[in-house]
This record gives structure tokens, C-alpha cells and sequence, in this order.
């Protein structure tokens, strides 16, 4: 049988199909190429190279540390460097381990214009043994473990490759798979460029200046933060007290503050939302500083205040230190006893025609002025409070927390409430005299079981337009919707606020 020949044609055909086979063929073979050259730059730029500088807390020449009351703070840290010219990479290391690397500043003091930053990392994929195994699936490690051979403890080790550690290794031994605990700890050739023993800032400079650079990098940190704490100790008499107050300074920011120049700035900061903080797992109270200690110098500070204590100190990581902020001595306080009525008619429902009682709150008033031994701008913080007892001690009695108060502002902490006092709302009588128009008499009635006089300020709300039209004692309109009478009290007595008001409503 004669076998047809090929026509030019087809020739042509099977030519243009083996040509574009070997076009695919070479674009894989590139695109493979290329993409391995591609994925082996990526890993060296995260490998050290001979070039790279490190440097750490034992080249700081100055460290700032300015906290808000917002639990951030800003750090600036300074150091004394030699660097060599041209391109490098530097690892700037002993950083807070919560900094925002969006928030880092660096440059060079000596020569700014001639220090640049080309690009900077924040590593913080810190070197633990689980993230090392991790690191070395599909590569291969000396597993070491023990066993007894008469008696006698031996230690074996066996060359293994790691296939997958996913809820546990997986390793290849030989031509076997082996799961399960297989060895009492590993041992690598070395640790992956990747890992870091501690939160780093690998930064890329070009340096076209001299060696010598004092450089300076300025951060926010998280899990920094601040508040006052005030005591406040009242004497037997009630008329005077002493106000003690002090910066309480937490750091679990993952690194410790040593001789730095520490400054607090109180205000209300308007930020942004944030991600989630670290929980502070263990916190450590240093002792309290002595009285003697140089206290905080005050000043304004755009609509804020600024506070700066005049020495250096030392925050260790996961502590909490507290330095004197103010002293004041003999500062003039007034007690309140204070009865603030319902926002409703004095119903009983429970008990139609029992009276409503109303606790009896108690306060202590003071003002923040320099005749008082005060006068410095208060941050917010908790008041504490205490007074001595017959014998001398001093007695826990409660405590309050108070706003940002300015100078010459009046401060009012509420204690608790009078266990010796009773007061009982009523109303007497409730009349239509007209449409919209109500007339209404109230009763409040105080009873003083105390062995001192006392005057109680009793707060009544009164809605819609109102008129008084009699009291017992005189009031005063607080507000357009408020009366305030100042009710005396005898020892041991028994006083009753009688008012009748007209109301339209």
C-alpha cells in the first residue's frame, strides 16, 4: 500500500505547532526560573548580611519618655552611632515591643541631610521554640533522644526531615513517616533570618556623611499610661484636711525606661480608633518615693498641661511607680450632708401613705486655690479619703474620683452616705385648680441622730412652670426645673420642710 506523502500544508501546520510548543515550553521554564531568582531575594533581604549594624541600649545617650493619660506615650530615644557610607541595613533594637511603626521618626542629629531612610521593618515575629520548629518545615534536623541500654542512660541522634507541623510534626526518618513525640528536643543548624530574639526595627539608610552620627528615633508606644491618685485626710473637727497626691506610672510596654526624663500630659486626646492592647500580665509595685523627692513642675501646654518631673527615674517593664505630684497642708474642707429628691410624686406603691426615705449623701468641699496650699492644675484621678479616730488612727472613710480641675475651681468628693441621718419625702396634698394648673404641698422630714447640729441641703425638683407659694425655710432656684433648701438639724433632733408650689403645665 502506498503511503500518502505530506502535503506542504500540513507540513506547515505540525512546523507551526512544534514551534509554539517550544514557546510554551521556554515561557515555563523562565516563568519558573524567574519566580524561584524572585522568592530567593526576598528571603536574603531578610537575612543578615556583613553590612548590617545593630545597635542597642548600650549606645543611648538620652531617652525621653512623655505619657499621656490615654495609654500611649512618647518615646525618644537617642544614641551615638558610627556607620559606615553608602547603602546598609541597621537593627534598632531594645524598642518598646507595642510601638505603632506607623509612628517612627528617625534621623540623624549630626548630618540629617546626609543620613537617609531608604525603608524600614518592624519585626516582632519573636524567636520561641514552636515558631522555630515551624520555620523549619521541609528542611532537615537533628532529632535528639534518650534511651536505656543496660542500665545505662544513652543519648541517640537521628537526622530527620520535618514534612508538616500541623498540630504536631511530622517527619520523615529514613523511608518512614513518623508522627508522635519522637525526641526529647531538636537541635538546628542555625536560627531563620526571620525570627528576631526581640521586637526589632530593621531599618534600610543610605549614609553619604560621616561615620560618626548622633541619631534620634521617636515613637508611640501602647500600655503606657498614667493617672493621679489624690489622699485626702481630714481632721477630727471636719473643718481641715491635708491633700497628698501622686502620679501612678504602669509600663507593660515590653521594655524597660532606664534614666529617663519623664513627662506626663494631662488632657482629654482626641485619637483615632485602635486595635486591641496587650492584657498587663503581671504588674509590680515599686515603693512609693519619699516626700522629699523634687516634685513635678507644671506649665500649660496647648490645651493641655504638661508636667515634668525634675530628675531622671527608671520604669522596669511590667512595674508600676508612683512619685509625689502635690502636697498640701491644712487645706480648708466643708462637709456636706446633701438629700436630693425624686424625679416623680412621692407615691408609695408598696405602702400608700408611708413615706419614701432618701438617702443622706455625704461630701467633703474643698477649693483648688494657692491660699488653700494648693493651686496647681489637678489631673483626673481617684480621692481617696481618711480621718482619724478618737485614738489617733487614721480610718478608711471612702472614696471618689474627680475630673481634670483647673486652678481655683471647687472640688466636691462623695464619701458614702449618713448612716445617723433619715430623711422622708411626702406628699401632702394635690389639687386641680384650674385647667393645666396644679397646686402641691410636700413634706420632707430629717432626723438628726448624731450629737452635733448639722444642716442638710435638700435638692427638690419641680417640674413644668412653677411658682412657690409657701415654705417652712427659704429656697433658692437652682434651675429653671430646681429649688435648694438649706434645712438645720439640732443633735439629736428633728426638723420638717414643709412647701406648697402651683404648677402649669
Amino acid at each position: 500500500m502506498k503511503i500518502p506523502q505530506p502535503t506542504r500544508t500540513s507540513r506547515l501546520i505540525r512546523l507551526a505547532l512544534a514551534i509554539a510548543t517550544l514557546s510554551i515550553v521556554a515561557v515555563a521554564t523562565y516563568s519558573a526560573t524567574h519566580n524561584r531568582r524572585i522568592h530567593a531575594q526576598e528571603k536574603e533581604s531578610t537575612r543578615p548580611t556583613a553590612s548590617d549594624q545593630s545597635t542597642t541600649l548600650n549606645d543611648q545617650t538620652d531617652l525621653n519618655v512623655t505619657v499621656y493619660n490615654s495609654n500611649i506615650a512618647l518615646i525618644r530615644d537617642v544614641r551615638q552611632l558610627n556607620l559606615p557610607t553608602g547603602a546598609f541595613r541597621l537593627k534598632f533594637e531594645d524598642i518598646a515591643a507595642t510601638v505603632n511603626p506607623a509612628t517612627v521618626h528617625f534621623r540623624s542629629l549630626t548630618e540629617p541631610e546626609k543620613l537617609n531612610v531608604i525603608e524600614q521593618n518592624y519585626e516582632y515575629d519573636l524567636l520561641e521554640p514552636a515558631k522555630l520548629l515551624h520555620k523549619y518545615v521541609g528542611k532537615e534536623v537533628t532529632l535528639v533522644r534518650s534511651y536505656m541500654d543496660n542500665g545505662t542512660t544513652k543519648h541517640e541522634e537521628v537526622k530527620a526531615t520535618l514534612l508538616a507541623d500541623n498540630n504536631g510534626p511530622v517527619w520523615k526518618i529514613g523511608n518512614d513517616i513518623v508522627t508522635g513525640i519522637y525526641a526529647e528536643g531538636y537541635r538546628f543548624p542555625e536560627v531563620p533570618a526571620n525570627l528576631f530574639d526581640r521586637p526589632t526595627l530593621l531599618m534600610s539608610l543610605d549614609n553619604s556623611g560621616g561615620r560618626k552620627h548622633q541619631i534620634e528615633a521617636s515613637y508611640l508606644a501602647s500600655n503606657l499610661a498614667w493617672n493621679a491618685d489624690y489622699v485626702l485626710t481630714v481632721a477630727r473637727e471636719d473643718k481641715a484636711a491635708d491633700l497628698d497626691g501622686w502620679v501612678t506610672l504602669s509600663n507593660s510596654s515590653g521594655t524597660a525606661f532606664h534614666n529617663a526624663r519623664l513627662q506626663l500630659v494631662a488632657g482629654d486626646l482626641n485619637r483615632l480608633p485602635q486595635g486591641g492592647l496587650r492584657a498587663v500580665d503581671e504588674v509590680r509595685m515599686s515603693k512609693a518615693m519619699p516626700a522629699a523627692t523634687p516634685q513635678f513642675q507644671q506649665e500649660n501646654f496647648s490645651e493641655y498641661h504638661l508636667y515634668t518631673l525634675g530628675r531622671r527615674t527608671s520604669v522596669e517593664d511590667k512595674e508600676t511607680k508612683q512619685i509625689s505630684l502635690l502636697q498640701g497642708s491644712g487645706v480648708p474642707v466643708e462637709k456636706l450632708f446633701v438629700v436630693n429628691g425624686q424625679s416623680f410624686y412621692y407615691h408609695n406603691y408598696q405602702n400608700p401613705g408611708s413615706p419614701l426615705k432618701d438617702p443622706v449623701m455625704v461630701f467633703y468641699k474643698l477649693k483648688n486655690e494657692e491660699k488653700a496650699g494648693l493651686g496647681m492644675p489637678l489631673p483626673a484621678g481617684n480621692v481617696r479619703v481618711y480621718q482619724k479616730d478618737s485614738k489617733g488612727g487614721v480610718i478608711f472613710i471612702g472614696e471618689d474620683h474627680i475630673d481634670h480641675t483647673p486652678k481655683d475651681e471647687t472640688i466636691t468628693v462623695h464619701i458614702g452616705n449618713a448612716f445617723d441621718i433619715i430623711a422622708e419625702h411626702k406628699q401632702t396634698d394635690f389639687k386641680k385648680i384650674a385647667p393645666n394648673v396644679y397646686e402641691m404641698e410636700f413634706e420632707v422630714t430629717l432626723r438628726n441622730h448624731k450629737d452635733t447640729p448639722i444642716t442638710v441641703q435638700v435638692n427638690e425638683p419641680i417640674g413644668g412652670s412653677w411658682e412657690m407659694l409657701s415654705s417652712s425655710y427659704k429656697f433658692t432656684k437652682t434651675a429653671a426645673f430646681a429649688a435648694q433648701f438649706q434645712v438645720p438639724v439640732d443633735k439629736n433632733g428633728t426638723s420638717v420642710l414643709k412647701y406648697r408650689v402651683r404648677v402649669t403645665y
